[in-house]
């Protein structure tokens, strides 16, 4: 019998040098011991007894034909099929190094979605297992041009993360370029793949969102059969899309299972609810410090009344309840689900009626951010709402300087933003600027479904270049 090289041991030994997961048992064979190796957090007891332990004593046959040769010499590529949940067999009679692909960790159940739930359609969501779901994607798209690439991201942590497209139809030169800045990507540790996004985006210092993020693999299969690069990442649910645009942030998959009516109609209260959470608080500030005369008389009348205890200037004023709008937000979010719904609804009640009651605040202002906070809630995308935020404040503190003429320089600022902004390559106004004529049936208005036979022009397909004979 010999032992396993010296050389082997050594540096196995130094590598995982306390790491007390890590087993080594021996097990007696027809063709002498063998010993195996791995990580007992990453593989079930009952896995390893089925397909390793039982077979090697019974069918030793079965292992040669399933396991794959691994270099010992190659000390880091055994370190990392352990990492990924491996188990290896040294044969110690004729000194082979075996691998078998063991992993079982504890998964996650395929369950509801609690962030993008719809009343018609399907109702499952990815999980934290990549295989998981690239199987949900698999079952509904059973076509041979479905392909998925895996690669490894994270200088330290070895992540896995694989990208699917329909061959036929994607755009490869987008694709190229998708796999060329994934390559160029130097980072640790991804703990999600929102921490990749914000890594291989066009313009990393926007705040809006360049790359559409789901859990629905319904609005995935959508997308891939549009001609669109959809990215996985194992142990995180959400899928990115590339490219995207910026009036798909408004769509919602449950828009293609209404009626075109309904589904128009909710798309342009998103769409056009967006302007209107980050024009409403402003418009109080530019009204009541430089234009009053746009007022109704009446109305000015009410504003002044309900000002008239307020020691605060507009401005002062409207980021003071707005800053308490996004402290109760946070504090909610931080919560218990139920506490934390308990402390939004009565905080903001109970501090909103002790403010106007105090003169802090004008109950005027009250409805407005109300109104404004509901409307931010609006896109379908969390992380647009998020933007939606962000320039609000942009917008206010241009009103509470300029008037009606700093918002209109903030709008200028924003409109020039979003037509500067690229997604992966592609103009983010896309289908606006520029468009294709067949885009604007399926916009801010959906037509009907007979009527959206072709794909966006964000994600037309380029032919393969011919290979030189």
């Amino acid at each position: 019998m010999h032992e396993i090289p010296e050389q082997l041991v050594a540096k196995l030994k130094k590598e995982i040098n306390d790491v007390d997961d890590v087993k080594l048992n021996m097990i007696a064979t027809e063709e002498g011991d063998v010993t195996l190796i791995y990580f007992s957090s990453l593989i079930e007891k009952m896995t390893l007894q089925t397909m390793v332990s039982i077979p090697l004593t019974n069918n030793i046959k079965q292992i040669h034909q399933m396991a794959q040769y691994v270099d010992p010499k190659d000390i880091q590529g055994v370190i990392k099929k352990l990492n990924s949940g491996q188990t290896l067999l040294f044969f110690h009679e004729t000194n082979a190094l075996l691998s078998m692909d063991t992993y079982s960790a504890p998964t996650r159940a395929i369950t509801n979605t609690e962030t993008e739930s719809t009343v018609i359609g399907p109702q499952d969501a990815f999980t934290e297992s990549l295989e998981t779901n690239i199987s949900l994607v698999r079952r509904r798209i059973q076509s041979a041009q479905l392909k998925n690439e895996n690669r490894i991201v994270g200088s330290e942590a070895n992540i896995k993360i694989s990208i699917m497209y329909m061959d036929n139809i994607v755009n490869h030169k987008n694709l190229d370029d998708l796999r060329n800045r994934i390559d160029q990507v130097e980072f640790p540790l991804f703990t999600d793949i929102s921490v990749l996004k914000q890594l291989i985006e066009d313009n990393p210092l926007s705040p809006f969102p360049q790359y559409y993020m789901t859990v629905r693999p319904d609005s995935i299969c959508r997308y891939l059969i549009d001609g669109r690069i959809v990215m996985f990442m194992d142990n995180s649910q959400l899928a990115i899309v590339c490219p995207t645009s910026f009036f798909e942030m408004f769509v919602s998959i449950e828009d293609y299972y209404n009626r075109w009516t309904t589904a128009s109609l909710l798309r342009m209260l998103r769409f056009f609810g967006f302007f209107l959470t980050i024009m409403i608080t402003p418009m109080y500030i530019s009204a009541l410090t430089f234009h009053p005369e746009i007022l109704p008389y009446e109305l000015l009348l009410n504003l002044q009344e309900s000002r008239s205890k307020v020691p605060f200037p507009p401005l002062i004023e409207v980021l003071f309840i707005e800053l308490i709008v996004e402290v109760l937000r946070e504090a909610g979010s931080r919560m218990p689900a139920k506490v934390g719904q308990t402390i939004g609804i009565v905080g903001g009640i109970v501090i909103g009626t002790a403010a106007v009651q105090a003169g802090l605040l004008s109950n005027i202002l009250i409805v407005l951010v109300a109104t404004s906070a509901l409307l931010s809630f609006l896109p379908p995308i969390f992380l647009m709402s998020n933007a939606s935020r962000f320039v609000r404040y942009i917008f206010i503190l241009s009103a509470g300087l300029f008037g009606l003429f700093g918002q209109m320089l903030a709008f200028a600022w924003l409109i020039h933003h979003l037509l500067s902004l690229k997604s992966l390559g592609t103009h983010y106004m896309t289908p606006g600027i520029p468009r294709n004529p067949t885009d604007l049936l399926d916009n801010v208005i959906r037509f009907p479904i007979n009527y959206l036979t072709k794909k966006s022009g964000i994600s037309s397909a380029q032919k393969k270049p011919t290979e030189e004979k």
